[in-house]
């Protein structure tokens, strides 16, 4: 009777989900003057985004969605549930005009799955589970299908009261992340150049907050609105798990290849690097420089660099450069040789020449405000190694993983990350 009462059992964990049924009433509707989420970007005025329903189900009535995550310019992105294996997913589903853009995404997803599951990085970036279409009479809608993740490290800046990291939580993030970046460079040979806290997840371990995600959403209803028939939701938040899984770097939307140089405009503003802004050949230092100015956004609460023309333009490249100036000194000469933008700021000699002051009085040991003696020593020099203006003066991934501020006391706090990861 053991094997019968085994097939048993895995029979009825491969039986399907029944789809939910979701309430058609009970919820508060918004007010039509009240601008809500996607409908603030001027991609929705389109009418590009795909109208999705809580309750709707996609890929042959494989995947229920039960909830909104999030939206952002190219897509609206969904809780749902995978009736056919028992589980959960997200389902990204693009808007019209970005199908490529998804396709690519996905391509990408598979480089970096394959490329090597055996490095430590491996676990630390996202991947895609598939792609599927959504046909509608105007044209159909790419979606781009992964496992759940919990909050963003801009999330968790949001939870928490004092607004910033501690040291020890900075540690073992980083320790993650750039485990990520080594995998990333060394193995996928893809450079992200949008590494940002929005971009920086964990992953989920505590299974019960994608059921009480559902419960919640069964009995408490999403705010929405109408806007010509097509239904605009209230984004819902996770809750807090018991356990926080391992730090996951995800949306690469935007990498390139790492072993062809190339000199287009990349990365977050105030993340920029110098070789970005003076168009030189770039590659994978200007992660590692993106790194070193997001680490103030977290830890420190504040941009590093703000790039705020004094004109009122909002960011510039020439503000944002003569803050670096400002920060580091001059830079090399043979760095300038290289950029093509180059002559528009500095002279041959190196000497600043936009028509902008560069801030005086600035220096990484005043901008860091919460270390004290060989703490905040150590801090900065692990800083230097990502902050240099050459992009070959900068330390790999891998050189600042063993950087001696990253190992000193983050051991514990690495291994407890690991255990829940």
């Amino acid at each position: 009777m053991a094997p019968l009462l085994k097939w048993a059992r895995g029979f009825l964990r491969r039986t399907p989900w029944a789809p939910l049924r979701f309430p058609t009433a009970g919820f508060e509707v918004l007010p039509a003057t009240e601008l809500l989420e996607e409908e603030r970007l001027e991609e929705f005025k389109t009418g590009c985004y795909y109208p999705v329903n809580i309750g709707d189900l996609f890929a042959s009535n494989k995947y229920q969605v039960v909830g909104k995550l999030g939206f952002g310019s190219t897509s609206t992105v969904w809780l749902a549930r995978n009736l056919r294996e028992q589980d959960y997913v997200t389902l990204k589903v693009f808007a019209r005009e970005f199908g490529q853009t998804c396709l690519d995404e996905f391509r990408t997803y598979e480089t970096i799955d394959k490329a090597n599951p055996s490095h430590p990085g491996h676990r630390h970036v996202r991947t895609a589970l598939e792609t599927f279409a959504i046909d509608e009479p105007g044209g159909n809608h790419q979606c781009l299908v992964q496992r759940p993740m919990w909050d963003s490290w801009k999330d968790l800046l949001l939870r928490n009261p004092t607004g910033r990291f501690s040291e020890a939580l900075l540690k073992g993030g980083l320790q993650h992340l750039l485990r990520a970046l080594d995998y990333l460079h060394t193995e996928c040979k893809l450079v992200h150049t949008d590494i940002k806290a929005d971009n920086i997840l964990h992953a989920i371990v505590d299974q019960g907050i994608l059921e009480a995600f559902v419960k919640e959403e069964l009995e408490t209803p999403s705010p929405r609105k109408y806007v010509g028939g097509t239904p605009i939701y209230m984004s819902r938040r996770f809750g807090l798990p018991e356990d926080f899984g391992r730090i996951v770097l995800s949306d690469f939307g935007s990498a390139v290849r790492g072993d062809t140089k190339r000199n287009h405009d990349a990365q977050p503003n105030v993340y920029r690097s110098p070789e970005v802004m003076i168009k030189a050949a770039w590659s994978y230092p200007v992660d590692i420089w993106n790194v070193g100015a997001m680490i103030w956004d977290v830890f420190e609460g504040r941009h590093l660099f703000r790039g705020e023309d004094p004109t009122g333009r909002g960011y510039t490249t020439r503000a944002h450069l003569a803050e670096v100036v400002g920060l580091l000194g001059p830079p090399p000469p043979d760095l300038l040789e290289r950029g093509v933008r180059s002559k528009e700021f500095f002279s041959e000699d190196g000497r600043w020449i936009a028509d902008i002051p560069v801030p005086q009085g600035n220096s990484l040991d005043k901008a860091e405000r919460f270390l004290q003696g060989k703490d905040k020593a150590m801090f900065l020099d692990f800083v230097k190694g990502m902050l240099a203006w050459r992009p070959e003066d900068r330390k790999t991934a891998r050189e600042l993983l063993e950087d001696p501020w990253l190992t000193d006391k983050a051991t514990h706090v690495d291994q407890e990350q690991s255990k829940t990861g």
